[in-house]
């Protein structure tokens, strides 16, 4: 089979093609073009048992819960906790703004859900409080891509999913470079705060306001150690963890905290449905494109170029970063992992790389990626939400970047960042 239809999945990306179709047009001119129409059924197939996966309904579950804590009302108990802890320190609203992602990241797993969520309230008050809008909208551009590392994480889920490594192995892999991440950034955040003078975002809370805002904000952050404790302690499958979140969300949000009316919830579900839905049919069509390229025994070529390049393991680590981040300007994670996955992952592991620390390295790069110009597209929410110009928003993140870039370069070369929590729970 001949490689045509990689290069008219590109020519369609480029056009400016919706991925999904791209995925799935590519493969279907290909087949047209050598003469192979008798495959045609063969690709429905795989559309088909691409979303017709048990482990796979996790990602609906896993949107709903953050679908259910999103709208309702949970974010400000859990800002106004971050606020407690550390806003009295030099910048304080925005390193609230970047705690505040390590938390939610908890509860909903997607970046956007984080952007706009935080966004909406801390860009605001951010700027009345003497900071540019930029770099408000950068703080909380650079800092929404902890929530698909830190547990739950949906673009994990598609990782594990396609490329059969454990969930929970991955779960607890991605949670010391989200905190790797949040110090980071909050070190850069300091020494920016320091250098443009500014503000105190409140004075030091005592610890009884602190009780008082933990309190409030309890439940919600319950839901991360429910959903950890529940799968390593063998109660329930990743799948089943899902399905007690959205459960769990819906009972807090409606019975406990009371910040969601019966009548919210058709517009919950909606939309749970509408974004659940756009990610199955791209799950199920770049399964079928991660056939195609099987087939036609394009990973094999691109693993002997790879390894003609240079047999040295580390320095390929480097290459592929490289190309990751400059994929990850522009293409969404999701998909890009799904395509990439199955190409690049078995060069890797027969080069001895852990399975589960490269699907770490690839998920964390990729996941950055989202915040990259000029395609990111946690880039072009934090500019809907703070009104100001993506260009402008990219120039203020490159510090931010950095840091993340040199997180993932440390995660690369120091596995033991990412592989000693899954060792001791015997996921690696």
């Amino acid at each position: 089979m001949s490689l045509s239809y990689f290069w008219i999945f590109i020519l369609l990306l480029t056009a400016g093609t919706p991925v999904v179709f791209a995925l799935l047009i590519g493969p279907g001119v290909s087949l047209m073009i050598d003469g192979n129409e008798v495959f045609f059924s063969a690709l429905l197939t795989r559309l088909y048992s691409g979303m017709n996966s048990f482990p796979l309904m996790a990602v609906p579950f896993f949107i709903l819960a953050g679908e259910l804590m999103n709208q309702g009302g949970i974010t400000r108990s859990i800002v106004n906790f971050s606020q407690t802890l550390i806003g009295h320190f030099r910048g304080g609203l925005a390193q609230v703004n970047i705690l505040s992602s390590v938390l939610f990241a908890g509860l909903s797993g997607s970046a956007v859900a984080d952007t706009s969520a935080l966004g909406k309230m801390l860009i605001p008050a951010m700027e009345q409080n003497g900071y540019s809008r930029r770099f408000a909208a950068a703080v909380t551009a650079a800092s929404s891509v902890i929530g698909p590392i830190i547990p739950p994480s949906g673009i994990m889920i598609l990782y594990a999913f396609i490329m059969n490594v454990s969930v929970a192995g991955m779960f607890l892999a991605g949670i010391i470079p989200g905190i790797l991440i949040c110090a980071g950034l909050m070190l850069m955040t300091s020494r920016i705060a320091k250098k443009r003078n500014y503000p105190v975002a409140n004075e030091k809370a005592s610890w009884s306001q602190r009780g008082s805002a933990f309190k409030s904000s309890f439940l919600p952050l319950l839901t991360p150690v429910i959903l950890l404790g529940g799968i390593l302690l063998g109660w329930f499958t990743p799948t089943e963890a899902a399905a007690v979140a959205a459960a769990y969300a819906l009972v807090i949000t409606l019975y406990f905290t009371k910040t969601l009316k019966p009548k919210n919830l058709p517009n919950v579900f909606i939309n749970a449905a509408v974004q659940s839905g756009t990610i199955l049919l791209l799950v199920g069509s770049a399964v079928t494109f991660a056939w195609i390229i099987t087939v036609s025994g394009m990973a094999d070529l691109l693993a002997g170029e790879l390894v003609g390049i240079t047999e040295n393991v580390l320095l390929l680590l480097l290459i592929i970063n490289l190309f990751l981040f400059g994929i990850g300007m522009f293409l969404d994670a999701g998909p890009a992992i799904l395509i990439l996955g199955p190409v690049l992952a078995p060069i890797f592991i027969s080069l001895g790389i852990d399975p589960l620390h490269f699907a770490v390295i690839m998920c964390v790069n990729l996941t950055v990626g989202l915040a990259t110009p000029p395609m990111g597209l946690v880039l072009f929410v934090a500019a809907s939400v703070s009104d100001e110009k993506t260009e402008n928003i990219a120039l203020e993140m490159l510090p931010f970047l950095a840091v993340e870039a040199l997180v993932i370069f440390l995660i690369t070369y120091f596995p033991a960042l990412t592989m000693t929590l899954p060792r001791w729970f015997g996921f690696a």
